[in-house]
């Protein structure tokens, strides 16, 4: 009888790791199935499946929720969102997502400004996440967060810079054509009144 339980035994753990690796596959495949629709432009479906996995604990998919979402990738920049899906990411213990969240926390991106909130997450990963708030390893990570965000501003500005551009040369588009045309109707104008001149204002 104690054969027959281990044969029985060891048939579901076959059985089991079966399921496991198909299962297991169909999410790798799903998730390569997003990450090419995202790249030919289909983001919102691609989004609709990396959501679907995101809510079934896969990491790599709530990551790049986050990343979509803060940098605008197809979709209006939604920080609020960005943190959401970095939190669900960074809780799984995801490093990137940590110090994005990290970093997010310390220039209140999408959540409230809270630099020791930034610190917990900056360390997360590290047993010396209790280090002194001036601790030398902090300071570093510190330094690093704030130049990906002094990066993402800088190019934040030249894209509002080239935006602010194109609407200064349409003004300038738009009151030359209106001066064009207001100089059209007054040379129209003053060529009818040359035409008039020496004529009797009431013909006989």
């Amino acid at each position: 009888m104690q054969k027959a339980f281990s044969t029985h035994l060891a048939f579901v753990l076959i059985l089991w790791g079966q399921l496991a690796y198909a299962e297991a596959t169909d999410l790798a495949d799903a998730f390569a199935d997003a990450a090419r629709r995202h790249r030919w432009g289909q983001t919102h479906e691609a989004i609709a499946i990396w959501t679907r996995l995101a809510e079934q604990g896969h990491v790599d998919a709530a990551y790049n929720l986050g990343l979509i979402y803060q940098y605008a990738g197809g979709v209006p920049y939604q920080p609020q969102e960005a943190a959401r899906w970095y939190r669900l990411a960074a809780e799984a213990g995801d490093k990137a997502a940590q110090f994005r969240l990290g970093a997010m926390y310390l220039r209140g991106e999408g959540v409230r400004k809270d630099e020791h909130l930034a610190h917990e997450w900056f360390t997360r990963h590290r047993r010396a996440h209790l280090l002194h708030h001036h601790d030398a390893r902090f300071t570093r990570w510190q330094e690093e967060a704030k130049r990906l965000i002094e990066a993402r501003d800088r190019h934040e500005a030249r894209v509002a810079a080239l935006t602010d551009a194109e609407h200064t040369f349409a003004r300038i588009r738009s009151s030359a054509r209106a001066a064009c045309a207001r100089g059209n109707t007054r040379r129209s104008a003053d060529e009818s009144q040359e035409s008039t001149r020496g004529l009797p204002s009431h013909p006989q």
